[in-house]
């Protein structure tokens, strides 16, 4: 399959970095109990999420791409980036700004040869042999490293053991990108986690399943920035 890009909104590595702090939506519709997808979406932008990503594991290739493209006009006037998690075929129809991708998803290297060097590519780190077993300049072909979980949470249920606040601080001594946390982070533990280290905080159910998203977005922001 030969797969083509559209044009990021993303204009250079500094530009991208500044995008990897404060807080980022991860989507799940099955977690979307009082709004549509599209709604919570622009909500918790309108409040100072600066990042999303759509990540849909039960869904068919067509529906994820017109979902993609859907979020893509919501977050245009906000130029907010949408990254596409796992799919690199959806990534590239859809014209979304970048990618997420985990241990077993397919190699950084090869989506960044399809991507250019404009898209933004994020990467799971689960244990410290994840980070550790990295080649050496891995930060110029990488925007972030995610650490997945921090905390034990049901929407993350195939990964290692938890970081926790220390390991948290450890990545962020050794890794050389910002880091991005994921998994059991809500408003009490949202500043323990943000001054242990990660420069973005990941929700999913704290948004998704929030009557009011717009103000517990809100509530985030003002904790660790946006």
């Amino acid at each position: 399959m030969l797969f083509t890009k559209s044009e990021p909104m993303i204009s250079n590595k500094d530009s991208k970095a500044s995008k990897i702090q404060g807080l980022y939506l991860v989507t799940d519709r099955s977690l979307c109990l009082h709004h549509p997808l599209e709604e919570i979406v622009r909500l918790s932008v309108k409040a100072g999420v600066q990042i999303v990503q759509l990540r849909e594991k039960e869904i068919s290739t067509k529906e994820f791409l017109s979902l993609a493209k859907h979020l893509l006009n919501v977050l245009g006037p906000f130029q907010v980036p949408l990254i596409v998690n796992d799919r690199l075929d959806v990534a590239l129809t859809s014209g979304a700004n970048g990618i997420h991708l985990g241990q077993s998803d397919l190699p950084y290297v090869e989506a960044r040869k399809y991507l250019g060097p404009e898209a933004i590519i994020g990467l799971s780190i689960e244990t410290k042999a994840d980070l550790q077993n990295l080649p050496q300049g891995y930060e110029s072909q990488l925007d972030y490293l995610a650490a997945s979980p921090v905390f034990s949470t049901p929407t993350k249920t195939d990964t290692k053991e938890p970081w926790g606040l220390s390991g948290l601080e450890w990545l962020k001594v050794h890794s050389k990108l910002p880091l991005v946390a994921i998994g059991g982070i809500n408003l009490s533990n949202a500043k323990a986690v943000h001054h242990a280290g990660a420069d973005s905080l990941a929700v999913v159910s704290y948004l998704c399943s929030a009557e009011d998203p717009e103000e517990n977005a809100r509530r985030m922001v003002e904790v660790v920035g946006g």
